[in-house]
C-alpha cells in the first residue's frame, strides 16, 4: 500500500507570525470601523424602506416585495453583526495576549 506524504499544516509554514497585541487591536478597529458603516447603512437602508410604501393592488407583489426588503435588512444586520464580534473577538485576544504575556516570560 503506497504511503502519502504528510500535509502541510498551518504551523509548518515559516512565515506565519504568531498574534501581537497591537496586531489584534488594530484589526479589532478596522473591524469595529466596518462594522459602524455597516450600521450606518442598514440604519439608511431600513429608514428608507420604510418611508417608500409599496403600492401594488397585488398581494403576491406586496408579499414578495416585503420578504426582499425583510432579506436586505436581514443580510445587512447580519454583516454588521459579523464585524462587531469579530472585534470583540479582537480585542479579547488581545487583552489576553497582554495578560499572558508576562506569564510566559518569568517561565523562561
Amino acid at each position: 500500500m503506497p504511503t502519502t506524504p504528510p500535509k502541510e499544516t498551518i504551523n509548518d509554514d515559516p512565515t506565519r507570525q504568531p498574534p501581537t497585541p497591537l496586531r489584534c487591536i488594530l484589526g479589532a478597529i478596522v473591524a469595529g470601523f466596518i462594522a459602524s458603516l455597516m450600521w450606518k447603512l442598514t440604519n439608511s437602508i431600513a429608514l428608507s424602506f420604510a418611508s417608500t410604501p409599496i403600492d401594488s393592488p397585488n398581494m403576491i407583489v406586496v408579499r414578495m416585495s416585503t420578504a426582499v426588503r425583510t432579506l436586505v435588512v436581514g443580510m445587512s444586520s447580519l454583516g454588521t453583526g459579523i464585524f462587531a464580534l469579530a472585534a470583540v473577538g479582537l480585542t479579547g485576544l488581545a487583552i489576553q495576549l497582554i495578560l499572558t504575556k508576562p506569564q510566559q516570560e518569568e517561565i523562561e
